[in-house]
């Protein structure tokens, strides 16, 4: 083993723990699993008991805890450079970290009108304003990456990467709420979405015992 914990919450809500445990898996870096239920009388006990943040995800290394979903990838990177978790031309590397930052800052208006919900379908809900521009940001950055650097393969940047995983939780949301998408996001979307490791998480997302109805609602 590598030594390697990665703490996160529920499959079914929790898009940033998704991010990091679809990476981990992608690139088969071996890891223990702690599950801390969000929005229970304890989660917010438990998760500082690993992080001053309490917030999940959080990597723990040995007494090192990364508990920012970019900064996992980012230690990831370095201390597993021969997995390549980004490109490894320099041009597609800056582009593939410049998306990535910006799936990791922005689309603020998507993420709260369109919450990650697994086990949900709602094609007439997730709309209001700034959601449609944000959905058009994320299809134009999703069609420059593929035709820029996407030759050699069916991701972002042909092979998957840690932009892929960056954005796995969006084909997500894109599938729950019927976004109708152009053939090229199309494809990169079903790429994402037939991934066996993102079938894997949602499969047990649609095991888990807990609701939460604020987004159970949205």
């Amino acid at each position: 083993m590598s030594g390697l914990t990665l703490v996160f919450g529920n499959r079914n809500y929790s898009s940033w723990s998704m991010r990091a445990w679809l990476l981990m898996r992608q690139f088969r870096i071996e890891f223990e699993e702690v599950q801390i239920p969000l929005r229970q009388a304890d989660s917010l006990e438990r998760k500082l008991s690993y992080s001053p943040a309490g917030k999940v995800p959080i990597l723990i290394d040995g007494d090192i805890r990364i508990w920012d979903s970019l900064a996992i990838v980012e230690h990831l990177a370095e201390k597993f450079p021969d997995k390549h978790l980004w490109p490894a031309d320099d041009d597609a590397r800056a582009h593939a970290r410049s998306v990535s930052a910006e799936m990791h800052s922005g689309f603020t208006s998507l993420r709260s009108r369109m919450p990650l919900n697994c086990r949900a379908s709602r094609p007439d809900a997730g709309r209001g304003p700034g959601v449609q521009e944000d959905i058009d940001r994320i299809c134009e950055i999703w069609r420059e990456c593929r035709a820029r650097h996407g030759a050699t393969g069916e991701f972002l940047f042909g092979e998957f990467t840690a932009a892929d995983a960056m954005f796995a939780p969006i084909a997500l949301r894109f599938q729950t709420y019927s976004v109708e998408l152009d053939p090229v996001e199309t494809e990169y979307a079903e790429a994402i979405l037939g991934l066996p490791t993102v079938k894997s998480w949602i499969e047990d997302a649609r095991k888990e015992p807990w609701s939460i109805a604020k987004f159970d609602q949205a």
